[in-house]
């Protein structure tokens, strides 16, 4: 072990956290932006790819779905393989890999082989993303854990939002005639620096020589969630044949299956204890229906500013500006300052907020129907914003700070699949009610039927907030 190492070691024992420990929580929050800006730029840029390599409605829809079907399924068994194989070494894998294949998705020739790309991109996400919180856990002392935590907040949310305005800039500005290519290309960049510094500054952290992978409850969890998906995308555009209907059920029986083989797994792939904890607990269910509703909504917008208004890339990019301001002034300020007096309040009126932006939003079209411009959007937008940026603050600090350090690492696999999973299920669910109610409704009426769909869902996320404790630190195991 060098002199530097033992340094370090020394420094971790005292207590001061690791040398380089800001600079880690830079990668680590660089890795998931760069799956949050990958994970929802193809809300806009799908028409222009729609229309450059074709593909049918439900191609928009495989474009993110795929992506974040493969994140969500390999992020809980990566999270596990963290503790067998070394989280820097997964890290590292996920960070070349992920850079890799966005430039194979910005070199696709055609509609599938931009989704497998996708499908690529997304599996080694997955590989990357849930190191993040385990290194943090690793490197910070106790007293500035929460500190390190609150950027992804704000991180997060504006990511969602600003990705597709950059998408759009990006493919409005045509540079070189890659159009919407770039959207991808610029992670080439990015990856490669972030790999450069991983491989200077990430320590090396130890394996759990008691953990194990366990290859059925795998197997099980990624198939099912194959199961699930694919007929709920492809669906609606083939008839629904009778085979779409027995892969929901086939999943639904995967499923129930790995969830029975979990209690008796000797290594199972989801930390038990984790269930323990009533504020994860919560957690997870505030999140299915939070962003089910969110990425159905953002994939419904703005096809509807683009197909529906008729407007161009960089226009249905800025047309989003709004709701980024909203979620920007939501989790910096209202986020950050009330969080800690407010409690779950704040998550509770967060989400209420959202729901309210939404019901603005189906008024205006009601009121102004094809001839809607995207300054009336605007109200609606903003508020819908700041109710969800005011949410992402205080409801990490409810969900993760409770874990130990055996924990964490799934953790926060779990988390974020479960993120990215409901992201997948809005883009299917709302996006296949979406097509169906659009050749008979038309633009207007089938975006206005939409938002009270995605306004339930914050309801149901509102809901969901009465299990939290009323502080985070009372976060302890139920």
């Amino acid at each position: 072990m060098s002199e530097s190492q033992l340094t370090e070691r020394a420094e971790d024992a005292g207590g001061a956290g690791y040398r380089y420990r800001w600079l880690v929580l830079v990668l680590v929050l660089v890795a998931d932006v760069m799956d949050m800006v990958d994970a929802t730029v193809a809300n806009l840029a799908g028409p222009s790819i729609r229309a450059d390599v074709g593909g049918g409605e439900s191609t928009l829809q495989w474009v993110l779905a795929g992506y974040t079907l493969a994140f969500a399924v390999g992020l809980v068994t990566s999270a596990r393989a963290g503790d067998v194989v070394g989280r820097r070494t997964m890290f590292l894998t996920g960070m070349i890999g992920f850079t890799v294949f966005s430039g194979c998705a910005a070199l696709a020739p055609t509609a599938w082989s931009l989704v497998a790309a996708r499908v690529l991109q997304g599996a080694f996400g997955a590989v990357m993303i849930p190191q993040g919180f385990a290194f943090l856990k690793q490197v910070f002392p106790p007293h500035e854990l929460r500190k390190a935590f609150i950027p992804f907040g704000p991180a997060m949310a504006l990511s969602a939002v600003l990705g597709p305005i950059l998408a759009g800039v990006l493919i409005d500005l045509d540079l070189w005639g890659l159009g919407w290519r770039l959207v991808f290309a610029i992670n080439l960049p990015i990856g490669l620096v972030a790999t450069v510094l991983a491989v200077r500054y990430l320590p090396d952290t130890p394996r759990d020589p008691e953990a194990r992978l366990d290859p059925v409850g795998s197997a099980l969890l990624t198939v099912s969630s194959a199961l699930l998906i694919y007929p709920l995308v492809q669906g609606r555009e083939l008839g629904w044949p009778w085979w779409t209907f027995v892969m929901l059920l086939a999943a639904g029986a995967g499923l129930a299956l790995f969830a029975v083989g979990e209690r008796r797994s000797e290594h199972p792939v989801i930390e038990p204890s984790l269930f323990r904890h009533r504020a994860f607990v919560a957690g997870l269910g505030f999140m299915v229906a939070f962003f089910v509703a969110m990425n159905g909504f953002m994939l419904v917008a703005n096809l509807f500013v683009q197909l529906g208004l008729g407007r161009g890339p960089l226009q249905a990019g800025l047309a989003m500006t709004p709701m980024a301001v909203g979620i920007a002034l939501g989790a910096t300020v209202t986020g950050a300052l009330l969080a800690e007096r407010l409690g779950r309040r704040l998550i509770h009126a967060g989400a209420l907020g959202a729901a309210v932006g939404l019901v603005v939003l189906w008024w205006t079209l009601g009121q102004q129907g094809p001839d809607v411009s995207v300054w009336h959007l605007a109200p609606g937008l903003f508020l819908t914003g700041l109710g969800s940026g005011a949410i992402f603050v205080p409801l990490f600090d409810y969900v993760v700070a409770g874990l130990d350090e055996r924990q964490v690492g799934t953790g926060s696999g779990v988390l974020n699949a479960c993120q990215q999973f409901s992201g997948a299920l809005g883009v299917a669910v709302l996006g296949t009610v979406f097509f169906h109610w659009l050749p008979e409704l038309g633009w207007v009426e089938a975006t206005r039927h939409l938002l009270w769909i995605a306004a339930a869902g914050y309801l149901v996320a509102f809901a969901a907030v009465f299990a939290l404790p009323t502080k985070p630190r009372q976060a302890e195991s139920a």
